[in-house]
């Protein structure tokens, strides 16, 4: 029997004959477990403490303003902000017997200045107030700060007294890289060069082994976090650590100094408090010597002639810790300046300690990593209490039943089961349908005991194909039969690439809509460019006009093929189910354009229910009806009562809301006319506004064909009065939702397109993010400015530092000219992050749009935004 055979903790029989004085050596790696195992089940337990302690610490900011609306963040007003020494005054008169010893201001708007005040006999330090940033008013206290605080006081000293509690925290930290690194150690595959080995648990593993397998993956996962924690933990902790690593940086750190002791006085002698300095000097000396600032920390004290500290943070900082410094008079004098560009490398590299400990250094994505590694500290302690738990329970057994050592060992490590492969279920989504489709049935090949691999076409390359031999393909088009955004840089590659895949057996439900000529295009080409590398369809591709949920349901007969289960129902829309609407105003925004009328309707929630909450770029679909005009033309024409009942509506209500019939074709009746109708498809626009704005406002341009007015928008912008009532709901739009994080965002429209547009930048000024670009196009300035007051509002107040208005017939050319003109702003923001909108005609201008990208970043760059969704388009 090899060793590797033994269940978990047991010991091999000893020879009969073995000597006495025999000594039965470890290995390293049993020295390395044992060690493991005592750490994780001794320190262990503080560590969870620690870690769920730190998870909190880490959005400590955003909860605290989630629990305190309107105190740390006001609305902006348009009003000056108050200099630094306005709120230290302020702060004086609200706190006249207080020492203000700090002061803290922010460049963003609404931002609420923050002071610092002298700690009160007893107190090891003061506390701090918000003052409102325009009117000067004391803020209210933040509720759950206290709390924090002792959070904080638990992560980093244990409760203890500081001086005792950082050794024991520093050794716990260290006690987690131990861990760590002997997991690391203690896993480590045979097949070590399989990234799937280190990052996938496999889901077929039942009891012991998919403990084993989920604690170490995880591990895997969680590793750098931990090494991250553990080294800047230490850092702080340990005293000969730190001293080490700031020589290393070059930085020597001045001693701290002994509380003064006040100064002897005679009894009765009242003590005379030194007139308070004025900031005004030095910060006018500051701003003028610190362009593009976001924060500014002011220190000071009373004393005559003391100097004014400024510590304060660019706008372009590299992290939130960036700092640079100022040493001003109170004259005003620039008595030191040290910019943070100008530290040394090391005491730069200093400054990143922090921010690498709570993840602000990557941004949210960093957060979120380290508060998820935090929170996973309690999951290795029961994975790893379950482990040792159930070892110490099998070592018993082999030590009592020898004779059965064959059975346990069996029992402990099952012999590989003749596993199913999975079944990749990949999805091209614009929308979001084709996702929850993929979704839906990966979940009926699981219910039925085939697992399943759920990934975004984005995340495939071709190569990737071939390592399944089952694949399912759930593809939307886009525009004219094109590939969803995401999706267009696999297309390529699956085009271009002589990659064969004759072991592929594959299936594709294609999702379009029947009303553009292409219909299903991408599903088709991609079921046809599947098939001419070699692959095996396992049953027709099977098409849905529109979400058809017949469609829908052969697909799921057809996946019986494979052993799934019947497929769930489709859950519920994922929008808002539909409502009660009121037209309740429309206004002509460009009187003698040559280009049709352009109107803003808002459509305001019915009665009394509440309007539902939207993100911005969401769709509103709306049930038109035909005019009354137009009705009753058929109806003339047919030889039909339009008054005639039929259910519970009349036979021109009906009409109103159907498809008309043929009118040369003689119905025997109303009802029977009615039995053929069908209902309106209905029409979908992008919402121009946010739920705070209290109505959902549309852009919609008249169209007009040789019949007269468009259904649509002749209906909402001429037949419908003003107060008519209409059912339509919103939806979400996951290709054009705003972006997660504060980077800088393009915005590129043209006409109706300002809509989809303006609801995103609505958003970002009511968030305070300044980083906006507006490229938009129309015919004339001088009748369509479209907007015109309210992107100037923004563009005045910092919001829209790059504005581009296009008017073609002025001859200024199109959106895309502009853009290839600013070729190079264009690159600068891309390399700082920025998200691309494109909002407006699929003909004309998002094409022109499109081919300017790939002409100024390259294709491959184009295609790689698009897969990662820096690049967003919603065009019609």
């Amino acid at each position: 029997m090899k060793r590797d055979s033994l269940p978990a903790g047991a010991t091999p029989a000893a020879p009969l004959h073995r000597p006495l004085r025999r000594l039965v050596l470890p290995t390293w790696k049993q020295v390395w477990f044992q060690l493991h195992w005592f750490i994780g089940i001794t320190a262990g337990t503080v560590l969870v403490v620690i870690g769920l302690s730190g998870a909190l610490l880490v959005f400590k900011e955003e909860m605290l303003d989630l629990a305190n609306p309107g105190v740390r963040h006001v609305p902006v007003q348009n009003a000056p902000v108050l200099a630094p020494q306005q709120v230290a005054q302020a702060v004086r008169a609200a706190h006249p017997e207080r020492r203000v010893t700090s002061v803290i201001v922010y460049s963003a708007p609404g931002a609420a200045a923050r002071a610092g005040l002298a700690a009160l006999p007893g107190q090891p330090r003061g506390e701090s107030v918000y003052v409102h940033p325009y009117a000067g008013t004391i803020q209210p206290e933040l509720v759950g700060e206290a709390a924090f605080e002792w959070i904080e006081f638990l992560h980093r000293w244990l409760l203890l007294e500081r001086e005792t509690g950082k050794p024991v925290t520093g050794t716990l930290a260290l006690c987690l890289l131990g861990l760590a690194l002997s997991g690391l150690y203690l896993r480590w595959p045979r097949n070590a060069g399989n990234w799937r080995t280190w990052l996938t648990v496999d889901t077929r593993l039942r009891g012991r082994s998919f403990l084993w397998a989920l604690h170490a993956v995880a591990g895997t996962w969680a590793l750098l976090a931990y090494m991250v924690f553990t080294l800047t933990g230490a850092y702080w902790a340990f005293d000969a650590v730190r001293d080490t690593v700031d020589g290393w940086a070059g930085v020597k750190r001045p001693p701290r100094e002994a509380p003064a002791k006040p100064a002897a006085r005679t009894p009765g002698q009242k003590r005379d408090r030194p007139a308070p300095v004025d900031l005004a000097p030095a910060w006018n000396t500051f701003t003028a010597n610190a362009p593009g600032w976001q924060m500014a920390f002011l220190r000071f004290t009373d004393k005559p002639n003391a100097p004014v500290q400024v510590a304060w943070l660019a706008a372009d900082a590299p992290h939130p810790r960036a700092r640079s410094a100022m040493t001003i008079a109170p004259d005003g004098t620039l008595a030191k300046n040290e910019p943070y560009a100008a530290k040394s490398a090391g005491a730069r590299a200093l400054t990143t300690i922090y921010p690498l400990h709570i993840g602000t250094y990557f941004g949210l994505p960093g957060q979120v990593a380290m508060m998820l590694a935090s929170l996973a500290l309690p999951g290795f302690a029961v994975t790893g209490w379950m482990l040792y738990l159930k070892r110490r329970r099998q070592a018993r057994a082999a030590r009592a039943e020898r004779a059965r050592l064959q059975a346990i060992d069996g029992a402990a490590h099952p012999p590989a089961a003749s596993a199913l492969e999975p079944v990749l279920v990949a999805y091209a989504s614009q929308t979001g349908q084709a996702e929850r489709l993929a979704l839906r049935t990966a979940a009926a090949l699981r219910a039925s005991g085939t697992p399943a691999d759920v990934r975004a076409v984005a995340t495939l390359t071709p190569a990737d194909l071939a390592g399944y031999r089952d694949a399912l393909f759930v593809a939307s088009s886009y525009g004219e039969g094109e590939p969803p955004d995401g999706a267009r840089r696999f297309a390529r590659q699956l085009a271009g690439r002589d990659v064969r895949l004759p072991a592929l057996q594959y299936a594709v439900l294609a999702l379009g809509d029947s009303a553009y000529p292409q219909f299903c295009g991408f599903g088709r080409a991609l079921d046809g460019r599947l098939a001419e590398l070699g692959g095996t369809r396992l049953f027709a591709p099977v098409e849905v006009d529109n979400g058809d949920e017949a469609a829908v349901a052969r697909w799921s007969s057809a996946l019986a093929c494979l052993g799934a289960a019947p497929l769930a129902a489709a859950p519920a829309n994922a929008g808002e189910p539909w409502q009660a609407w009121t037209l309740a105003q429309r206004t002509l925004l460009n009187p003698g354009s040559l280009g049709a009328p352009l109107y803003e309707v808002r459509l305001a929630a019915h009665g009394q229910a509440p309007a539902p909450a939207w993100l911005p770029g969401a769709l509103v679909e709306i049930q038109v009806r035909h005019a009354d005009a137009v009705v009753q033309a058929w109806l003339a024409q047919a030889g039909l009562d339009g008054r005639a009942v039929v259910g519970r509506d009349t036979l021109a209500a009906l009409l109103a809301a159907s498809e008309l019939p043929d009118a040369g074709h003689r119905f025997a009746s109303a009802g029977a006319c009615a039995a053929v109708l069908k209902p309106l498809a209905p029409r979908r626009y992008s919402v121009a506004s946010l739920p705070s704005d209290g109505a959902v406002e549309l852009l919609v341009r008249q169209v007009r064909h040789e019949q007269g007015l468009g259904l649509a928008s002749g209906w909402l912008t001429a037949h419908a009065a003003p107060g008519t009532a209409l059912r339509a709901r919103l939806l979400e739009n996951p290709g054009f939702a705003p972006v997660d994080a504060d980077v800088p965002c393009i915005f590129i429209g043209n006409g109706s397109g300002l809509a989809g547009l303006r609801g995103h930048l609505r958003a970002r000024v009511a968030a305070g993010r300044q980083r906006n670009w507006l490229l938009f196009g129309e015919r004339q300035r001088a009748f369509d400015g479209i907007c015109a007051a309210e992107l100037g509002g923004w563009a005045a107040g910092g919001f829209l530092p790059e504005l581009d208005l296009v008017y073609s017939r002025d001859g200024e050319g199109y959106v895309q000219d502009r853009l290839r003109a600013r070729a190079a702003v264009l690159r600068a923001w891309i390399a700082d992050g920025a998200a691309v909108y494109v909002c407006g005609s699929l003909q004309g201008m998002a094409g022109g749009v499109d081919a300017a990208l790939a002409d100024l970043l390259g294709h491959d760059t184009v295609e790689l935004l698009a897969a990662e969704g820096r690049i967003r388009r919603d065009v019609y």
